[in-house]
């Protein structure tokens, strides 16, 4: 079971991690038209998902999963943990 933390858009992110899933380098154009939504907004949720080291930026404009990315869409990673400051 799949444990997202507050600052995830789900099912937004989990779609861009599944997307990414499939070993490809993709860019926010290819994931948005593969899931129903905005370049714009899969670029922002893309960002976050960067800086939190669930996706890496393999050059401008293409991106692949990272680890962390797979760990949490297998489950075995805990988003929550990786939350700022939740003292």
């Amino acid at each position: 079971m799949r444990k997202p933390g507050k600052w995830m858009e789900n099912p937004t992110d989990e779609r861009v991690l599944e997307v990414l899933d499939t070993g490809l380098m993709l860019g926010p154009t290819a994931i948005a038209k593969n899931i129903d939504r905005s370049r714009s907004w899969v670029s922002r949720r893309l960002s976050v998902l960067v800086e939190y080291g669930f996706v890496v930026q393999v050059e401008e404009g293409y991106y692949e999963i990272a680890e962390l990315g797979k760990e949490y869409l297998e489950g075995e990673l805990d988003a929550s943990e990786l939350d700022a400051d939740e003292e």
